[in-house]
């Protein structure tokens, strides 16, 4: 019978369990987008997970959303994340490295450019800058010519990753950031061939994990999608036609896995499971919703079809987190102050269960 704690095979790697740390933003880089010394002890301290996704990881300057967050894009960058991934396969951990670009998510203070999008529509609330939250700016509306280039950067940051020792890459194509956003068809108002009708929404998000896969192979390759999901302002029609598409046109590429997240009815869900022929990893609650995933809702999920499972925020105050599931033994709350404020604390400073005698 297959549980949390049985081992799978992804891709090229055999995962040792089922579960997954998600990604999750921690914004603790260097000036330069640099990984740092704290950032390989976090992620080597929870290398028991089956597998590690990293916090989002711009794939040029542009692509930026927050400020203190890592990059894959230059080769100060590479160097840097090599310590990071060599701690984690030292503490016998598997680590992907999720690419997010940020598109219209993003500020000038941030990144010293103006934001692009598929359309010049702004994100819905303020977003993070070095002096504190501002307003959503307006994008520019990338010339149908420039789109390909930013599909390409998901590729280009790929490779660095490789090189920078990352197992393979989760394209974040969920949350309202740019891969959402053209599948948005409310921040994507084009009417070339990236917009209008699903089979054009789909276009972007296939051009990028295409260029992924031509960079390091679909065994290194997976992507984050979150069907239905409002963040930032985003909204989509046909839904279910939309992912069903896009599942379709993904499954030619061979993909390790997709990464779905509990953002549609659990009806869709299943029916997206059913549509894809390769791994799931299942995010089984709302991300930064009321719930924390739990042993329940993963048992749930693996009925329902699911291969792996991928924990948020039970994975910040418990770095030992498959040990605490596989004992039954509690699960320790997140300070949620110490969520972006940098340092180690909040950090660093969550410890192993310790047992009584």
């Amino acid at each position: 019978m297959t549980t949390l704690f049985t081992s799978y095979r992804l891709g090229g790697l055999t995962l040792p369990n089922r579960v997954v740390m998600a990604p999750m933003t921690r914004v603790r880089a260097a000036a330069g987008g640099l990984a740092t010394p704290s950032m390989a002890a976090y992620y080597a301290q929870r290398a028991t997970a089956g597998l590690i996704v990293s916090e989002g990881v711009q794939p040029s300057t542009v692509g930026q959303s927050n400020p203190g967050t890592p990059g894959l894009h230059t080769d100060e960058q590479v160097e840097a994340w090599r310590p990071v991934t060599a701690a984690v396969h030292a503490n016998g951990g598997r680590i992907f490295a999720q690419l997010m670009h940020g598109g219209r998510v993003s500020h000038p203070d941030t990144t010293g450019l103006r934001p692009v999008g598929p359309s010049a529509v702004p994100a819905v609330g303020d977003v993070f800058t070095p002096t504190g939250p501002q307003p959503a700016p307006m994008p520019r509306a990338l010339d149908t010519a420039e789109v390909p280039e930013h599909a390409r950067s998901y590729g280009l940051a790929a490779r660095r990753a490789v090189d920078a020792g990352f197992d393979g890459v989760e394209l974040h194509g969920a949350n309202g950031y740019l891969i959402s956003q053209f599948l948005s068809s409310n921040a994507n108002l084009r009417t070339d061939r990236y917009g209008g009708p699903v089979e054009h929404r789909i276009r972007f998000a296939v051009e990028a994990a295409a260029a992924t896969v031509d960079a390091v192979g679909g065994a290194r390759t997976g992507i984050r999608l979150s069907p239905g999901g409002t963040f930032w302002g985003v909204e989509e029609t046909d839904v279910r036609e939309l992912y069903t598409a896009l599942l379709a046109e993904l499954a030619s590429l061979d993909l390790a896995y997709i990464h779905l997240e509990a953002t549609a009815d659990e009806e869709l869900l299943v029916a997206l499971r059913r549509a894809w022929p390769g791994a799931l990893v299942m995010n089984p609650v709302l991300p930064m919703g009321p719930k924390q995933t739990g042993r329940d809702d993963a048992d749930h999920w693996l009925g329902l079809g699911a291969d792996l499972i991928s924990f948020g925020r039970a994975y910040l105050a418990n770095p030992d987190l498959v040990e605490r599931l596989r004992g039954g033994l509690p699960i320790a709350p997140a300070d949620e102050a110490t969520y972006y404020q940098g340092g180690d604390a909040g950090y660093l400073t969550y410890s192993a269960y310790q047992h009584t005698t």
